[in-house]
């Protein structure tokens, strides 16, 4: 009995040690990173962030085609600098926050595109929609941590954000642009 357990055990181990990748220790560093947009109200930028959101990050910038990026929102965290607006935007014609609190992105593929560049391909979802976004990232590397920074757009009524009223685009422009810079420690050397 006491053989068969510690077989079982060294079995576990061996096969735990091998099932997790050596960069699995990758860890966002939320402090030091931030997800921020701008749209367009009536043609002047408004700029927002999100102040609570979570990543988990299995990537090798020299095997990216194995890299698992996956990002979770907290929606209510929008940060306007406005309480007014922020209040409003949580409401059901915006992020409808109660029945959708997280909008989410899941790569489904990693391209290098270039010395520290890579296209990030994947779903994101919010508000009940998802749609297929490529994302171009740049990561840098100094003293041990990795950033990555990029940008992309979206157009808000693909996610339903600004129904009713809000639909009209000449109100609220329907492109929103994302910018993200993401510290992260574990990340093996480009």
């Amino acid at each position: 009995m006491k053989t068969t357990l510690t077989v079982a055990v060294t079995a576990f181990a061996v096969l735990s040690a091998f099932a997790v990748p050596a960069f699995a220790q990758q860890a966002l560093v939320p402090a030091q990173s931030e997800i921020a947009f701008t749209s367009k109200q009536m043609g002047v930028p408004v700029d927002g962030k999100f102040k609570k959101f979570e990543a988990q990050v299995a990537f090798d910038p020299k095997k990216p085609d194995a890299a698992k990026i996956a990002f979770t929102v907290d929606l209510a965290s929008v940060s306007f600098g406005s309480s007014e607006t922020e209040a409003e935007v949580a409401k059901p014609d915006w992020f409808n926050t109660k029945a959708f609190p997280q909008a989410t992105f899941q790569s489904t593929s990693v391209k290098a595109a270039g010395p520290g560049k890579f296209e990030v391909a994947g779903k994101l979802a919010i508000k009940g929609a998802s749609q297929n976004v490529a994302v171009p990232v740049t990561v840098t590397q100094a003293g041990g941590a990795t950033t990555a920074s990029g940008a992309f757009v979206i157009k808000r009524l693909d996610f339903k954000i600004g129904d009713g009223d809000w639909k009209d685009t000449t109100m609220v422009a329907n492109e929103v642009q994302v910018k993200f810079k993401l510290n992260l420690t574990g990340v093996p050397a480009l």
